[in-house]
């Protein structure tokens, strides 16, 4: 049976032990996309879906997210998140919405997560902002652009595609 990370050694789930790591400060980004039809973008751009900002929305939803992924993913520490910023991009030529978001924290363990959950559940509130017009939207390309400080050191995704 597998040993170490989240595994004892009976091979059981464990939560990872922190508490010999230095605090370091660290940062994460990540990504996703939500594609939609041309009339839905149009609705976003000009304020006009009727459920109200979706935008402003979905900011407040990763924002929340990224403080709250403790009870969201069962391994994750509670960490004193120190800022959390979300990023919209309208493509309009593919009609799509990139996502980004940017958490800080002055931790024991990584941000990554947080990150990943904060555009996940963004994107998830503009889906369910703009549903009543388009079912057909499509949330996709949810990874992580960067992460830095800790023992690994910095990553930064290479470009794909």
């Amino acid at each position: 049976m597998k040993k170490g990370g989240h595994w004892d050694e009976k091979g059981e789930v464990r939560m990872v032990d922190v508490g010999e790591k230095k605090i370091t400060k660290r940062e994460a980004k990540a990504h996703a996309t939500v594609k939609m039809s041309p009339d839905t973008m149009v609705l976003v751009r000009e304020g006009k879906i009727p459920k109200g900002d979706v935008l402003g929305c979905a900011k407040i939803a990763g924002i929340l997210a990224a403080k709250n992924t403790q009870h969201m993913i069962p391994m994750c520490h509670p960490l004193p998140i120190n800022w959390v910023d979300l990023k919209f991009t309208l493509n309009e030529v593919k009609n799509q919405i990139d996502i980004e978001s940017e958490v800080r924290v002055e931790a024991k363990t990584g941000v990554e997560m947080e990150a990943l959950a904060a555009v996940a559940v963004s994107a998830l509130t503009i889906y369910d902002m703009c549903k009543g017009i388009d079912k057909e939207m499509e949330i996709s390309e949810i990874h992580l652009l960067k992460k830095a400080g800790g023992r690994s050191g910095t990553y930064k995704r290479k470009s794909r595609g």
